[in-house]
């Protein structure tokens, strides 16, 4: 109530600042923007408390000091990376924003329940001047007048048969649907940067292994070398191996190509520049638990309650429900109390004349022919309503199978996780037996080569598992619809 009275009080004040008129141009701009400022910051009825202190909502771990960054660490964490992205992420910002809208939409809908009083200036100066011609005697009058009047208008809608209401309730849950909108964006952008961020390890981790390969494959070619000009191999050899070097060479020019994409794309997700210089953590040897993975069952009637998309889409359903209610309620009679108040004082050679007026009673508003356009209308709402009823089926089957498709996709990145394990530590010893082989006399190129072909995918494979078991994790986290920090 005392912000009620508060907001009037402010209400007022704007109104008399008007009434008097300003010298120069720099006294109005200055007038307007001291109530543009006034009314930016009135919240009478706490709707801005609906709207979290910044983009990442409450998804930081440091609460109090949010969205509050130094320079990019050096080495940056993931930790750091997710926490830049859920803040600077255009697509954070933006659902933050339509939250901020919404919340203002709810109040604009509270303020419908109070009256509206507006304020009337005028005054005019005027001269009558009267000449009569062609007599004995010419006859002059001139009549001067100073107008100065003002009125005071209030309207309260007292009763409308729940129209206000129903608007308010459409409001509210385009609100409620803005907010769990905004953590599905949240989620959508955790997962997106940590898969950037592994991607730029994968490459990292690409580089580094076709590096080692090219100086494998190097090493083979100088012992083929070495051999062809002491007369104990073929020029075949020395050629196959050097094939295989260049060709080697060619993949470690793409494996830098491959890291400059990476690194660009963990710099736009974070929401900077994409030249941005960043150095990244390597990847620890133990993964993360997956305590929360239970039986798929569970998980998607898990996801079914919680996942904020499918809360998203209940409150749509709401909102449409409202919104019948309301072009239903905007057909029907209003009942609204009017009071008037008004002053004209006129001036002049002749007297002075005042009116001085006062008036309150109830106006009954009875729609009574529209054209037919209500109708048309109530049922573009229930139409709307039906849409938004398969929206929201339609929401239900898309997490039902993310959470199916999440779930076996991380049970096959743990099976691939093993199997490249185990190639990895083969091929290595495969490679090892054939470069002693091969340095002995005893093995082919051909063989040599092809136990380094073997363990440089080997290598690339691993990585690629590690990376891909890592994203399904954190993608069957997000399917559920409760990602955090937590996860990492």
């Amino acid at each position: 109530m005392i912000k009620v009275v508060r907001f009037f009080y402010k209400s007022i004040a704007v109104t008399t600042i008007l009434m008097f008129p300003v010298s120069g141009i720099s006294d109005n701009l200055n007038v307007i923007s001291t109530v543009d400022d006034l009314y930016s910051n009135i919240d009478p009825f706490s709707t801005q408390e609906s709207v979290p202190i910044s983009p990442a909502k409450n998804m930081m771990a440091n609460k109090e000091h949010a969205c509050h960054f130094n320079s990019v660490g050096s080495p940056l964490s993931l930790l750091e990376a997710v926490e830049r992205s859920l803040c600077n992420n255009p697509k954070t910002r933006q659902t933050w924003a339509s939250v901020k809208a919404q919340a203002a939409f709810v109040g604009e809908n509270q303020a419908a329940y109070l009256p509206t009083l507006n304020a009337t200036v005028s005054g005019a100066y005027g001269i009558d001047k009267t000449d009569v011609k062609g007599f004995s005697d010419n006859f002059s009058r001139d009549n001067e007048t100073v107008d100065f009047s003002y009125n005071l208008d209030l309207t309260w809608v007292l009763f409308d048969f729940g129209l206000r209401s129903a608007n308010l309730t459409n409001a509210r849950q385009l609100l409620a649907a803005a907010n769990a909108t905004q953590d599905a964006t949240l989620q959508a952008v955790f997962v997106e940067t940590a898969k950037s961020y592994y991607d730029l390890l994968s490459a990292m981790g690409a580089f580094n292994a076709s590096v080692e390969s090219e100086k494998s494959a190097r090493k083979s070619f100088m012992a083929a070398d070495a051999m062809y000009k002491a007369g104990t191999g073929t020029l075949a050899d020395k050629l196959q191996a050097q094939t295989k070097f260049a060709q080697a060479t060619l993949d470690r020019v793409k494996a830098i190509g491959e890291l400059k994409n990476a690194h660009g794309t963990l710099a736009i997700t974070m929401g900077l520049d994409a030249n941005t210089p960043l150095v990244v953590n390597n990847q620890r040897r133990e993964l993360p638990n997956t305590a929360f993975v239970k039986s798929v069952d569970a998980l998607i009637k898990n996801a079914k309650q919680n996942h904020p998309s499918l809360i998203a889409a209940q409150a749509q359903v709401r909102a449409a429900k409202a919104k019948v209610g309301s072009a239903k309620a905007e057909g029907l009679p209003s009942v609204s109390l009017s009071g008037r108040m008004s002053y004209n004082d006129q001036a002049g050679t002749q007297g002075d004349t005042v009116t001085d007026n006062s008036n309150i009673g109830l106006q009954v508003n009875i729609p009574l022919f529209e054209g037919l356009g209500r109708s048309y209308k109530i049922q573009s709402a229930k139409a709307d309503v039906e849409l938004k009823n398969a929206d929201l089926a339609s929401e239900e089957q898309k997490i039902s199978l993310e959470v199916w498709t999440s779930y076996h996709s991380l049970q096959t990145e743990t099976e691939n996780l093993k199997a490249t394990d185990n190639l990895s530590q083969s091929a290595t010893q495969s490679y090892q037996v054939a470069h002693g082989r091969y340095k002995a006399g005893i093995g082919t190129i051909i063989e040599l080569l092809n136990a380094q072909s073997t363990l440089a995918d080997s290598k690339q494979q691993r990585i690629a598992a590690l990376s891909n078991w890592r994203i399904a994790r954190l993608k069957l986290a997000s399917s559920l619809g409760k990602l955090g920090f937590w996860a990492l």
